[in-house]
């Protein structure tokens, strides 16, 4: 029977060097009360020192605002990060940029997976996730910064099977977790109805557990033995050591964007016809380059930022209805949340946990994928996770990536200051952006494009002005926006000359004009 602390006492329970897995999906279902409370106690002690903190998505609101695991930044305090995603609290991927704090960094899934294995005593998870990437030891084997390689530790060999490769990423005791929940009975026992999002509390509660370490659960309250409906328990109370009862709304809330969103955890459902358009900009143009992509009975995963967009025009079309939107936190089926509120959607089908979910796409269950693209260079190599001194994480990018069959990859064509308009159904640009996007070399590669070819994936990438496939022989350029000049806004704004297709033709003039594109499924 778990027994009920103040977030004061669960902080005096983590030591010096703790291994402390930390629970929470970016913006949702961060333990804020608990991580708070610990980083008081190390302002007045000094104490915990050193801890290497173990995260999916690491919990944070995507601004510098403190909250989330960014509690923990306080010099000494963490040592090491291992983590699917660093950036959410900028905080933290400053001091993984500037080599204050060490840090791995393992696809999401794989991450998942290797709780799963530590709760099962498994040596490792054996996997072809992250072949050709930066995760392959053979490029950077994880490690994302010197302080790290300075550490001398290999997380991830390369194994053969029956002739083929694999990465084996090696398992590792935790020693004490925070994880958040909705609900506790009086034993224990966590339910989670108020989550957006599928979130992985169970997979973390279970590693520690029998890692021999400590589960302490951050709860809304406590409700009576057994009143609990069994198929709402996430995770059983013989798995739970410690249960702390939020004090502070502001440190429990459903997302750093909302106190409670009901529609979101599928508590009851919202029109979407209240859902606004996006606005015919830039990034309208590719969403709607990439709706025309999708097929009946389809199913997609979407990233955020633009490719999230797919899913707004989808419903302003009135074609949602007939695809099934997949997010690697969990939701299937709805519209998904932009913004501050990404990673759950509006009225879900389904709310899958988040390692199941990336199971089920490493498997190749996913139809299409339409992921962001930072940098990408001739032989279709995509960086989303290193730019100089910020170091992000894959998230759940490369599970997503290798595995779907046909992959978009999704951007304008440059950044930084970029002004563009649509003018008379032809695309403007008022002022081209800073930054080459397609370059020589990306700086890390989170997506291999001699991996995908290998494969037989088919991968487009999809810009506002241009789109280009990827073949055995690199870039292709296939379309253009109508509006465009082909040698000054596209070949001159590369840091490599593409192939160009002998069938080179415009985009689709519906993708410029207002109001509805018609489309039909």
């Amino acid at each position: 029977m778990a027994q009920r602390i103040t977030a004061e006492e669960a902080a005096a329970l983590i030591q010096d060097n703790m291994t402390l897995g930390v629970g929470g999906f970016g913006a949702y279902a961060a333990p804020d009360e608990l991580l708070s409370a610990l980083a008081e106690r190390y302002e007045r002690l000094g104490s915990p020192r050193a801890l290497t903190a173990v995260c999916g998505i690491s919990p944070g609101s995507n601004r510098p605002d403190g909250r989330g695991l960014a509690r923990l930044r306080a010099p000494g305090l963490l040592d090491t990060v291992m983590a699917g995603h660093f950036a959410n609290p900028p905080e933290i991927a400053e001091l993984i940029g500037t080599n204050q704090v060490a840090a791995y960094a393992l696809p999401l899934g794989v991450m998942l997976h290797l709780w799963r294995a530590i709760a099962g005593h498994k040596p490792a998870v054996l996997t072809h996730v992250g072949l050709g990437t930066f995760a392959d030891p053979r490029v950077e084997g994880c490690k994302a910064n010197q302080k790290t390689r300075a550490q001398g530790r290999d997380i991830v060999e390369l194994v053969s099977l029956d002739g083929r490769d694999y990465l084996a990423y090696k398992t590792f005791p935790i020693d004490a977790c925070f994880i958040r929940a909705t609900w506790a009975d009086e034993d224990g026992s966590l339910s989670m109805e108020d989550e957006g999002v599928g979130d992985y509390a169970a997979e973390l509660a279970a590693a520690t557990h029998n890692s021999g370490g400590i589960v302490i659960a951050q709860v809304r309250g406590i409700v009576s033995r057994g009143s609990l409906p069994p198929k709402s328990v996430r995770v059983h109370h013989p798995m739970v050591d410690y249960v702390v009862v939020n004090t502070d709304p502001a440190l429990h809330m459903q997302s750093y964007a909302a106190q409670l969103r009901p529609e979101l955890s599928g508590q009851l459902r919202r029109p979407t016809d209240s859902i606004p358009p996006m606005p015919l900009d830039n990034r309208k143009l590719i969403a709607r380059r990439g709706a025309l992509e999708l097929r009946p009975d389809c199913l997609i995963n979407l990233g955020i930022g633009i490719p999230s967009g797919v899913g707004v025009v989808a419903n302003e079309e009135g074609i949602a209805q007939r695809i099934t939107l997949s997010l690697e936190s969990g939701p299937q089926g709805g519209v998904p949340v932009e913004g501050a509120g990404f990673g759950s959607a509006v009225n879900a089908e389904a709310i899958y946990t988040v390692a199941d979910t990336l199971e089920l796409y490493d498997g190749g269950m996913l139809d299409l994928s339409f992921l962001g693209a930072a940098e990408v260079d001739y032989h279709g190599n995509v960086n989303v996770s290193k730019f100089g001194s910020r170091c992000t994480g894959p998230g759940g990018f490369v599970n997503i990536s290798q595995n779907t069959k046909r992959v978009f990859f999704t951007g304008t064509f440059t950044a930084g200051g970029l002004k563009e308009e649509v003018r008379d159904g032809r695309l403007v640009i008022l002022q081209e952006g800073r930054s080459k996007k397609f370059r020589r070399q990306v700086e890390q590669i989170t997506f291999s494009g001699d991996y995908a070819v290998k494969s037989g994936q088919d991968v487009t990438f999809l810009t506002e002005r241009a789109v280009l496939k990827l073949t055995p022989d690199g870039l292709m350029l296939t379309e253009i926006a109508p509006g465009v000049e082909l040698e000054q806004d596209i070949l001159a704004q590369m840091e490599f000359r593409p192939l160009i297709s002998p069938e080179l033709r415009e985009m689709d003039h519906r993708i410029f004009q207002a109001g509805p594109m018609g489309l039909t499924l």
